[in-house]
């Protein structure tokens, strides 16, 4: 609470079924995987009367979904206490409740892989239930936890939801999320067939709805990375109704070059981006994410991709300048640069509220994680100066949730190992929740802001933790400072500067690397990050 300013709580005007809402994702975030929490896991004793249940119930609907969901959240990566806490949500007798258990139960187990699979057992009979909501959480739960893992028994189910006419909209576009998830980068056929089959079948007026869009999404994610691949899947988009055609070509290219830092893909995309049309075209949003998704992929790239959303915020159009912002959050996911924060808080005063809301929330993303101080000031600055606004009100409250992840232990970026791999499943994630944001109205203010849930695929602990090799903890010296590119240099050059030793375990910010400071042990991996184990050096002799 003491992350609103004392004019904002005067302003009682504003729904306090919103602002529960908005509390309980910042208490998603803020304790994700930390176990335990003020809200969601208090025990239910006499004297506070069960307070758990209570906060629940103090969500309107859609909002118990997230308030359920916000519990798994909290136990993430922790399976049988996760499990055994979400248990007392499926007697529920609410919709809601339930569809809010399973997909926490699919956050708990997000990125884990468990051989006795207790994910698919839980939320694969929920998946055929009429009615709508139960079956979109247990969907979103199945996509979750089972991202790139390529799972036949959970496809057949999927497929047969996109493929039965009398599915709801938007439970099929989140199975088509989903499966774009499972079968991330994997360029399965028969996935991208069913998505295109049911692309096809959509009614002209089911075309201009918002979720929709994500249909297309799930297409692209199934190529993500894997560039020429994509390209008979494009041919055959080139045949869809007008209406949609243009948004899924731009987002199938976006997808299939991200992190390529393939250029011709960029100058094709600016291309799209220049053109004016009479009316907003809503294929230019994802061709904005594209610009970034594409030059994410280096230093050189990503601060060219910068200047260039300059230009298409001073120039484009206002569909164009609704996506820059979210473009600038994916370019610098976690990694705070001030002239981006500068940029994204000046939009965040805009008289467009759909570009506010979107550099509200990317003003969270960059800052995901990191306890940045200013952007933490930004936000306290912008729930005063939104104080009447609802809505607006809604996303600094998230944004702040999001700057203070995990209590600052963790990061969106799905580059690891010295911005060398990407994780086609983090960014997946990122890309799934940006895409979503295109239509903010639509999706995060109106009822699917559980779409924010997506972004679990991309966390991972930003800590360093070096362990022997029994796994116990192990506490050595390390220096962590900026980090150099040495790439083809001679000799034995410095890979890191302006060092400053500590002891592990340490946390590592954008930009850092570590280096043992001790000739005791050997690190087992030439990269220090993350879990690190280490083994001791025979050759090592004490000095007297």
């Amino acid at each position: 609470a003491h992350l609103l300013d004392g004019r904002a709580s005067a302003g009682a005007s504003v729904d306090s079924a919103r602002q529960n809402l908005a509390a309980t994702f910042v208490n998603a975030f803020v304790n994700a995987g930390f176990g335990q929490d003020k809200l969601m896991t208090v025990p239910s004793d006499a004297s506070s009367g069960g307070s758990s249940g209570n906060w629940l119930f103090k969500n309107k609907e859609h909002g118990k979904m997230s308030a359920a969901a916000s519990l798994g959240m909290i136990l993430l990566w922790d399976v049988d206490s996760g499990l055994a806490q979400i248990d007392k949500y499926f007697h529920s007798t609410d919709n809601h409740v339930i569809a809010g258990a399973l997909l926490g139960v699919g956050i708990v187990n997000c990125g884990i892989r468990n051989d006795c699979d207790p994910a698919l057992a839980l939320l694969s009979e929920y998946v055929g239930r009429e009615d709508a909501c139960i079956r979109i959480g247990a969907i979103m739960g199945l996509g979750i936890s089972y991202a790139g893992t390529q799972n036949d028994q959970i496809r057949h189910k999927l497929s047969t939801i996109l493929n039965d006419a009398k599915s709801p909209l938007d439970v099929i576009a989140f199975s088509a999320i989903s499966l774009g998830l499972i079968y991330v980068g994997s360029c399965n056929e028969e996935v991208a067939q069913a998505i295109i089959f049911a692309l096809m079948d959509r009614s002209e007026s089911e075309l201009g709805e918002p979720l929709t869009r994500l249909i297309p999404l799930g297409l692209g994610l199934l190529y993500l990375g894997k560039q020429e691949s994509v390209e008979a899947t494009a041919e055959v988009s080139k045949t869809f109704n007008e209406k949609i055609r243009k948004y899924c070509d731009m987002t199938l290219l976006s997808c299939a070059y991200a992190g390529t830092g393939n250029v011709l893909k960029v100058q094709n995309l600016l291309g799209h981006c220049a053109q004016h049309h009479e009316k907003g075209e809503a294929y230019q949003g994802p061709a904005v994410l594209g610009i970034a998704m594409v030059a994410m992929a280096e230093e050189l790239g990503l601060e060219m991709a910068i200047r260039s959303l300059e230009h298409l915020l001073q120039y484009g159009e206002q569909n164009i300048r609704r996506a820059v912002p979210l473009a600038l959050g994916l370019l610098c996911i976690s990694n705070p640069k001030v002239n981006v924060m500068d940029t994204l808080s000046r939009l965040s005063h805009d008289t467009d509220s759909e570009v506010a809301m979107a550099a509200v929330i990317s003003l969270g993303l960059i800052g995901s994680g990191t306890n940045n101080a200013r952007i933490a000031g930004m936000l306290r600055n912008l729930s005063s100066y939104y104080y009447k606004d609802a809505n607006l009100l809604f996303c600094v409250r998230i944004a702040q949730g999001l700057v203070h992840m995990g209590k600052g232990l963790l990061t969106l970026n799905p580059y690891h190992s010295d911005r060398f791999l990407l994780s086609p499943t983090a960014l997946a994630g990122i890309v799934t929740t940006l895409f979503a944001c295109l239509d903010m109205k639509a999706v995060i203010v109106g009822k699917y802001h559980y779409v924010l849930y997506f972004l679990v695929l991309a966390m991972q602990p930003r800590m360093l933790l070096t362990v022997d090799e029994n796994l116990k903890p192990l506490s050595v010296p390390v220096r962590v400072g900026q980090a150099v590119d040495v790439v083809g240099q001679a000799g034995r050059p410095k890979t890191i500067t302006g060092f400053q030793t500590h002891s592990t375990p340490v946390l590592l910010a954008a930009g850092d690397r570590a280096e043992l400071a001790t000739e005791k042990y050997i690190p087992l991996s030439p990269i220090l990050e993350g879990f690190v184990i280490l083994k001791e050096n025979p050759d090592y002799r004490e000095d007297h």
